[in-house]
């Protein structure tokens, strides 16, 4: 130990290093937020976008839009692995969602969210309605979100499930 720094100041020293490595692991590693669910499916990316637009449209759902990073990157050159946000949303429940707190705006279209994994499989993550919403503290948005969650949830049992 260098005999100019004290036993204290070094403990402090080494504690401020190790806590900003912990800090910086977390902002690297985010938990997801709550209300986060994710499926992990045995469909290869393309094929579970394509089924995800299917079930989206089968449960009566608007894809609003669709971003990529990997596709945008492949028009680079660049080889990413797959990924790919759908945002879905219909106007009905917009006017209502707006009805119920204009602010709350900002969160549609809802998204879903679908990654390729390290074995060439896929899988989708989406926040649960409720989730979005619940911090608006609405109780018609609240009853509206409660509606979208067993939809939000058929979408992506039906592109996840295997046929029969």
């Amino acid at each position: 130990m260098n005999p100019g720094i004290g036993r204290r100041t070094a403990a402090t020293l080494l504690l401020v290093v190790t806590l900003s490595m912990f800090s910086m692991a977390r902002a690297e590693n985010p938990a997801p937020s709550p209300g986060t669910e994710t499926v992990k499916t045995s469909f290869r990316f393309d094929t579970l976008v394509s089924r995800l637009k299917t079930a989206i449209a089968a449960n009566r759902m608007g894809l609003v839009a669709q971003a990529s990073a990997s596709q945008g990157a492949a028009g680079r050159g660049i080889k990413i692995p797959g990924n790919a946000v759908l945002m879905v949303f219909r106007n009905d429940y917009a006017v209502r969602m707006l009805a119920a707190s204009v602010p709350a705006g900002i969160e549609a279209p809802l998204r879903l969210y679908v990654t390729e994994n390290a074995d060439g499989t896929a899988s989708i993550t989406y926040r649960r309605p409720s989730a979005v919403f619940a911090p608006y503290g609405s109780a018609r948005l609240d009853a509206m979100a409660k509606e979208l969650d067993p939809v939000f949830a058929k979408i992506v049992s039906d592109a996840a499930r295997k046929r029969q």
